[in-house]
């Protein structure tokens, strides 16, 4: 409780100097978000059979079906060994609604939100309704999801709010590189997990337990990485700046829609055009170590 207490006015401090600056002009710096150091290094990237075998029987036992095996969902992962990043400072919470709300009431940049007609070209499972919960109104975020994770944001919504928190804080940021989300996510050791190698449903916002929604960001403070870097399993999908193809982008983490749940492995991989605006994707940002 103590540690989501504190991450919590850090939030909320964020946001209040923020505005503070807005209203005197902008000429001051904003304080910044918390963030977690990884220093430069090597850490166990990707899988081996052994754990693309677990994934597919957990999706098997929780959904009743082999679909992401018989769909090889888990082949794309890179092989399982060594990798190296150089060092980086990565935000410790998915950007939130509060956090967002300073850039767009400080640029006008537009709301997350989606049309009905865009949203059925996209082909989704999930109804056109379910988005009316995540959508704002105008400059305004959805009552009571201040510290929910920002989503229904693409690729250049997140990339304008990295460039704006980089010019009110004088510091460059910008979306992660799928190695470097990986390696906050699962430590140098190559764990399955960020708490380790056995699924636990009560350490991340998955199907599993409900409530098949987003919750406030650092609620499952026991499925913190060893980095501490917090919901980088389940809850929602996190942008990253690794290309898939021509206009897709990997997507890491799994989502609060998921359960099983091998997709929310670090080692998972899944991509999505860098224009969609899903209520299953958000992100959060890095920043290279000085």
């Amino acid at each position: 409780m103590r540690i989501g207490r504190i991450s919590f006015i850090s939030r909320v401090m964020l946001a209040l100097l923020i505005t503070a600056e807005m209203a005197a002009g902008g000429q001051a710096m904003a304080a910044e978000p918390e963030a977690k150091v990884i220093p430069a290094g090597s850490f166990m990237r990707g899988s081996g059979r052994a754990q693309r075998e677990a994934a597919y029987h957990m999706d098997e036992v929780a959904y009743g079906h082999s679909r992401t095996r018989a769909q090889q969902w888990y082949e794309n992962e890179f092989p399982y060994g060594p990798e190296e990043t150089g060092g980086y400072v990565i935000l410790r919470h998915l950007v939130t609604n509060r956090e967002y709300q300073a850039f767009v009431m400080d640029t006008g940049h537009p709301s997350p939100d989606v049309t009905s007609d865009t949203w059925q070209g996209y082909g989704l499972i999930h109804p056109f309704s379910r988005t009316r919960r995540h959508a704002w109104q105008g400059q305004q975020y959805p009552q009571g999801r201040a510290d929910h994770p920002v989503v229904l944001v693409s690729v250049a919504d997140a990339e304008a709010y990295a460039q704006w928190l980089s010019e009110k804080t004088g510091q460059p940021w910008r979306l992660p590189v799928e190695a470097e989300w990986e390696r906050a996510a699962r430590g140098d050791d190559g764990r399955w997990f960020p708490w380790g190698n056995e699924f636990d449903a009560v350490r991340l916002n998955s199907h599993d337990r409900g409530p098949f929604d987003t919750l406030p960001v650092g609620h499952f403070v026991e499925g913190q990485s060893p980095f501490g870097v917090m919901d980088m399993a389940g809850q929602v999908f996190e942008w990253t700046a690794t290309a898939a193809g021509p206009g897709r982008r990997i997507v890491k983490g799994g989502s609060w829609d998921d359960k099983g749940c091998g997709i929310c492995r670090a080692a998972a991989r899944h991509s999505r055009p860098e224009d969609l605006k899903h209520i299953l994707v958000g992100f959060r940002l890095v920043r290279d170590l000085e």
